[in-house]
C-alpha cells in the first residue's frame, strides 16, 4: 500500500480536555506509514541516546507498518467481515434522520467479466454514497442491470456453436437467461469486492417479471398519448443481427472504405425555366456523387438547393453538358480530369418540375425536386435519393408522394424486386460492384474511387450498417422535445457543457426506433392481423398481458397459443376463438426503452438526486430515460447528472482485446500471476486510482500510473459536494507532506517525546494528534473505506460504533478558533522560515532565537505563543525549533558578533484593524550544552540533563 494512516503515540488516550496555549488544527492529513511520527527529523530522533532511552515516549501503535504481497487483499477482506461492510446499507437505511439522498443506478450490461470501465463508474457512486451517508443523509442505492438484447444473445448463442441454428425461440431465451444470470453474479461479486455499498438483497433487472410489466404498462402509456405509432420508415439495420437498431447502438468506424462514385443523370424534361438555355445543348445531365452505389436501384428523384447557384458547364474532354451547384464546378472538374466550360449560371429554384431518366432502370423516372438537406460541403450539388435506404430521402418523399420500395432483405441482400442482375447479391460487397457495371453499360458512370471515411457500425456484431426501411414501432421525439428542453432547465449539469451535449441530442432524433426483431427481450404487447395492415392493442389486452407477465414473466409471448394470451371479453368480441385472426407480434423492445424506464420501476414516486453514468450515455440512457420521464411525468427524473470520460490505456489508447491492453479490475486487486510483473493493489488502490483521476475527461490507468498512485477541510467537504474527488485529494496531499510531515510533526516531537507523561502540553498535543487523525481518516473514508476502518480499529480509546462509517462526518469546535491565533502562527512561520534558511543544513538546535517586534498588534498576538521573556518551551520556540528563544519589543543592549540578524514584516488584518509591522530576527550560537536525553543546547556542562528533562526525570 502506498501510505497508511498512522495513530502516532497516543497511548490510553481518552479524549484528555484542551491544555491551555494550545490551538488545536483545522487542517488535517494523511500520516504516512513509511514516516510515522517519530521518523520526521532521523538527526533529532533521541532514540540512541542511551542510558536515557527507556525514558523518552517514542510512538507506538499496533496498526501493521507494511503490508506487502497478498496481506493488503487479505486484509482488505479481513476488514469488509470485522467492520459489516455487507450489513452497512441497511444499517443506514433504518436510520431516522430527515434528509434523503438517491442515485439512481444505470443498468451495466450483463454480457461479460467486471471491467475498468465497471470500476471507474461504480467506485465514483460509491465515493458519493459513502460521503452523503456520512453526512447525515439515507442513502438510496439500488443496483440493476440490464438483462436483454442482441449482445447476451450473441455470446449465448455463440458458446453453442452449430447447435445454436436449430434451437427454437424458448431454447434461445432460456439460454440467453442463464448467460446473463451467470455473467450478473460475476460483476456483482466484483462490485462487493471493490467495496461497494448497496442494496445488494434488492437489485434490479430488466428480466424481472415486475420490471417487464412495468415496460408493457410505460409503452400503453406512451400509446395511448400518441407518442408511440407503427410505420414504415427508414431505419438503422444491422445485416449481421438482422435488426433494426437506435443510434445509441452504433459506433462510427473512421477508416471504413466505401466506393465512392461520380454518376450522370441525363435530362429527361428541362426545366421550364431553363428551357430556352439548354435548348440546342444536348445531351444534358446532372451529376451526382454518392459513397452508397449500391442505393441507385433504388432512386426515386435527384434534389437540389432551390437557394444556391447552379451552372451549365460543357466537358471539354466529353462535349457533354453537366448541371451542378456553381461552387462545386472547379473542384469537380479537378476530380474528373478534365475542365468544364459555364455555359450559364442561375437560381437552383429554376430547376423545378425538370425530370431525369434513371441511369440503370430505363423506364423509370427521377424528377428533380427541392431539398433542403443538400448541401455544398461534398459532392456536387445535385443528390440522389433513395427514400427507402435514407432518413432525409424519406421525408422528401413522403412530401412529394414518391414510391418508398425497400430493395434489400434483412440480411443485406437484393430482392428479386432490384432485378434478376441483382438479386441475392450483397448490398454492400458483389452487389455494389454490379451496379458500378451496370453504370458503366449505359454509360452513366463518371468516376469511381474508393473512400476511407467515417462510417455506421453495429456496436455488437463489429459489422457495417445500412439504412433499410422496414415496419417498426417509433417514439415522437418531435412532440416532446420542447418539454424535455425545458426540463432540463432545471437539472444541473457536471460538467456543465453536458446540457448543450443533451439539447443537441434530443433536437436532432425526430423519432426513436423502438423494435428489434430477436426473441431475447420483452415482447412488443401488440397482436397483427393476418391478412390486413392493422393491429389489436387495448387497455383489455394489455392489463391482462400485465397480469400474465407479473405471474409468469414475459416468456408467455412464445410459451402460450395466441387465445390464451388475450382476454376472455377481447375474445368473445373478436369472433370463434379457434378461427382467430389476430397473431402475437414479432418484434420485442429495444434496450434503451427496457433500461430507459428504469425510474418507473426504481423510484417510481421521487426524482433522483443523481444520475452519474459515462459521456457514451448522453445518447443512450441519459437520454432514454429523460425521453420516458417527460412523456410519463412531463420531467427529467434526475436533479443532477454527471458525466465522466472512458478509461483509456496510460498510452491514451482505447482498452480493447485485440490491442491487448485490457486491464482487469482483478488483477489490479489480487495480482496477476507473476506478482513481480502484477503486484497486487488491492481494491482502495483501484479506489484512489478513479478519485485521484480526471474524470471529466478520459481516465488512463496502466501500471506505471497505479505506481504511481501508490507511492483544509471545508474545502475537502466542499469537492466532495461538488463530486471533485480528485480536489479531495488534491486539498490533502498539499497538506500531509508540508503541513504535517515535514512541520508539524517536526515541532511536537520534544513535547510528545521528552515530557512527561500527562503533563498539560503534552495531553493537549495528544488531543490535536488525536482530532487530527479522526477528521483525517473521515476525510479519505468515502474513497478509501478498508484502509479508513482498518485505522479506526487501531485508534487506542474507546469509541462506538466501531466504524468510522456509522460515526458520522467531520466536525470541527468552535474552540478552536481563538481570535489572533491564526495570524500570530502565520506571523511566526514567516520568522521561522528566515531563521532556518540562514543556516542550511544545519542543526537548528545548535542556536538560540531572538525576535524583536516593535509594540503593537503583532506583538500582542506573538506573545499568545510565548509568555515569558526567555524559553525554551514556548510555542514559539518550538514553532522555531530553537533551543531557546526571547520576544523583545527593541534591540537586545549587546549583538554578538558573530549573529546573524535578519529582517522582516508581517501585514495584520484582525476584526477589521489593519497593521503593517516590522521585525527582526537575530540569530545566535547556543552558549550552552547538548542534552543526552532531549538533544537540545540547553545543559549547563557536557553529558549532563537540561532543567526540563531533570525535572521529568524525577
Amino acid at each position: 500500500m502506498l501510505w497508511r494512516l498512522s495513530t502516532g503515540s497516543l497511548g490510553a488516550l481518552r479524549r484528555p480536555q484542551w491544555g491551555p496555549g494550545w490551538r488545536g488544527t483545522k487542517t488535517t492529513s494523511f500520516l504516512r506509514r513509511a514516516k510515522s511520527v517519530n521518523g520526521a527529523h532521523d538527526q533529532q530522533t533521541p532514540a540512541k541516546a542511551s542510558p536515557h532511552r527507556q525514558t523518552v515516549l517514542l510512538p507506538k501503535t499496533s496498526m501493521p507498518m507494511k503490508l506487502v504481497g497478498r496481506q493488503q487483499t487479505d486484509m482488505e477482506l479481513e476488514i469488509q467481515q470485522k467492520c459489516g461492510f455487507s450489513k452497512l446499507y441497511s444499517w443506514q437505511e433504518k436510520r431516522n434522520v430527515r434528509e434523503n439522498f438517491c442515485l439512481h443506478d444505470g443498468p451495466p450490461y450483463a454480457n461479460g467479466e467486471a471491467h475498468v470501465g465497471h470500476a471507474l463508474n461504480k467506485i465514483l457512486k460509491d465515493i458519493t454514497n459513502r460521503f452523503q451517508m456520512m453526512r447525515g443523509a439515507k442513502v438510496h442505492f439500488v443496483p440493476g442491470w440490464d438483462c436483454h438484447g442482441l449482445p447476451i444473445e450473441l455470446k449465448a448463442l455463440s458458446e453453442l456453436g452449430e447447435k445454436a441454428q436449430n434451437l427454437s425461440p424458448m431454447e434461445i431465451r432460456k439460454t440467453a437467461r442463464a448467460f446473463a444470470e451467470a455473467a450478473i453474479e460475476k460483476q456483482k461479486s466484483a462490485f462487493i469486492r471493490w467495496g461497494i455499498m448497496a442494496d445488494w438483497d434488492n437489485c434490479y433487472y430488466t428480466f424481472d417479471k415486475k420490471y417487464e410489466a412495468q415496460q408493457l404498462k410505460m409503452f400503453y402509456q406512451m400509446y395511448t398519448k400518441d407518442l408511440i405509432y407503427r410505420a414504415y420508415k427508414p431505419v438503422f439495420w444491422s445485416p449481421s443481427a438482422r435488426t433494426a437498431l437506435a443510434e445509441a447502438e452504433l459506433e462510427y468506424n473512421p477508416k471504413h472504405v466505401s466506393h465512392s462514385i461520380y454518376a450522370k443523370f441525363p435530362l429527361l424534361k428541362p426545366p421550364p425555366l431553363l428551357a430556352s438555355v439548354l435548348e440546342g445543348s444536348s445531351p444534358v445531365s446532372a451529376i451526382i456523387w454518392t459513397t452508397q452505389p449500391w442505393t441507385i436501384p433504388a432512386n426515386q428523384a435527384v434534389c437540389y438547393m432551390p437557394e444556391s447557384n447552379y451552372s451549365i458547364v460543357k466537358c471539354t474532354n466529353s462535349g457533354e453538358f453537366y448541371i451542378l451547384a456553381a461552387e462545386k464546378v472547379s473542384s469537380v472538374a479537378t476530380v474528373l480530369g478534365t475542365e468544364f466550360e459555364v455555359i450559364s449560371t442561375f437560381l437552383g429554384a429554376d430547376l423545378e418540375n425538370g425530370s431525369c431518366v434513371h441511369p440503370i432502370i430505363a423506364d423509370r423516372v427521377s424528377p428533380l425536386l427541392p431539398a433542403q438537406h443538400v448541401n455544398l460541403s461534398k459532392g456536387t450539388g445535385m443528390v440522389h435519393i433513395a427514400p427507402a435506404h435514407g432518413m432525409e430521402d424519406y421525408i422528401v418523399a413522403s412530401r412529394h408522394e414518391l414510391p418508398m420500395d425497400c430493395l434489400v432483405d434483412e440480411d443485406g441482400n437484393f430482392t428479386e424486386a432490384a432485378g434478376s442482375e441483382l438479386e441475392n447479391k450483397n448490398a454492400l460487397e458483389e452487389g455494389t460492384d454490379t451496379v458500378i457495371k451496370m453504370l458503366q453499360s449505359t454509360k452513366n458512370l463518371l468516376k469511381e474511387e474508393d473512400i476511407t471515411h467515417s462510417y455506421p457500425y453495429d456496436w455488437r456484431t463489429k459489422k457495417p450498417v445500412i439504412i433499410r426501411s422496414s415496419k417498426q414501432w417509433f417514439v415522437k421525439i418531435g412532440n416532446m422535445t420542447a418539454t424535455a428542453k425545458e426540463s432540463l432547465k432545471k437539472v444541473k449539469f457536471i460538467p456543465a457543457s453536458t446540457m448543450n451535449s443533451m439539447v443537441d441530442m434530443t433536437e436532432r432524433r425526430p423519432y426513436w426506433c423502438i423494435s428489434r426483431q430477436r426473441v431475447w427481450g420483452v415482447p412488443i404487447p401488440v397482436f397483427h392481423h393476418k391478412t390486413k395492415d392493422e393491429v389489436l392493442i387495448n387497455s383489455e389486452t394489455i392489463d391482462h398481458l400485465v397480469q400474465l407477465v407479473e405471474k409468469h414473466g414475459s416468456d408467455i409471448w412464445w410459451t402460450l397459443p395466441p387465445e390464451k394470451l388475450l382476454p376472455q371479453k377481447v375474445l368473445s368480441q373478436l369472433g370463434d376463438p379457434d378461427a382467430l385472426e389476430y397473431v402475437p407480434g414479432q418484434d420485442i423492445l429495444d434496450i434503451w426503452f427496457e433500461s430507459g424506464t428504469s425510474w418507473n420501476c426504481v423510484l417510481p414516486d421521487q426524482r433522483a438526486d443523481l444520475y452519474l453514468e459515462g459521456k457514451d450515455q448522453i445518447g443512450g440512457w441519459f437520454q432514454s430515460s429523460l425521453l420516458t420521464s417527460v412523456a410519463a411525468r412531463k420531467k427529467a427524473p434526475f436533479r443532477v447528472l454527471l458525466v465522466h470520460g472512458f478509461t483509456l490505456s496510460d498510452k491514451g489508447e482505447k482498452m480493447s482485446k485485440s490491442l491487448g491492453n485490457v486491464i482487469s479490475p482483478d488483477v489490479i486487486i489480487n495480482g496477476g500471476q507473476d506478482h513481480s510483473k502484477d503486484p497486487p493493489y488491492g481494491a482502495d488502490i483501484l479506489r484512489w486510482w478513479v478519485a485521484e483521476s480526471h474524470i471529466f475527461s478520459e481516465v488512463k490507468i496502466g501500471s506505471r500510473i497505479l505506481n504511481a498512485a501508490r507511492d483544509n477541510i471545508d474545502k475537502v467537504t466542499d469537492a466532495y459536494r461538488q463530486y471533485d474527488f480528485g480536489k479531495v485529494i488534491r486539498h490533502l496531499q498539499a497538506f500531509y507532506p508540508s503541513q504535517l510531515s515535514n512541520f508539524y510533526f517536526s515541532i511536537i516531537k520534544d513535547r510528545l517525546y521528552c515530557e512527561k507523561e500527562n503533563d498539560l502540553k503534552r495531553r493537549s498535543c495528544q488531543t490535536a494528534l488525536a482530532e487530527i487523525l479522526d477528521v483525517m481518516v473521515r476525510a479519505i473514508a468515502p474513497i478509501l473505506p478498508h484502509l479508513a476502518e482498518e485505522v479506526f480499529q487501531h485508534i487506542p480509546y474507546e469509541k462506538e460504533p466501531k466504524s468510522v462509517f456509522r460515526s458520522g462526518w467531520i466536525t470541527t469546535s468552535t474552540l478552536w478558533k481563538k481570535p489572533g491565533l491564526e495570524e500570530a502562527v502565520e506571523a511566526a512561520c514567516g520568522m521561522r522560515d528566515a531563521f532556518l534558511g540562514s543556516i542550511p543544513g544545519k542543526n537548528s538546535l545548535e542556536y538560540d532565537v531572538t525576535v524583536v517586534i516593535d509594540p503593537g498588534l503583532l506583538f500582542e498576538i506573538i506573545e499568545m505563543l510565548h509568555e515569558q521573556k526567555t524559553s525554551g518551551m514556548s510555542q514559539l520556540s518550538e514553532l522555531m525549533m530553537a533551543s531557546q528563544l526571547s520576544l523583545l519589543a527593541q534591540d537586545p543592549i549587546a549583538i554578538p558578533a558573530d549573529a546573524i540578524e535578519l529582517k522582516g514584516s508581517y501585514e495584520i488584518n484582525l476584526e477589521g484593524i489593519c497593521e503593517q509591522s516590522s521585525y527582526k530576527v537575530i540569530v545566535t550560537p547556543s552558549t550552552k550544552e547538548k542534552c543526552p536525553r532531549c538533544w537540545k543546547y540547553a545543559s549547563d556542562s557536557p553529558n549532563e540533563l537540561c532543567p526540563r528533562c531533570t525535572e521529568v526525570l524525577a
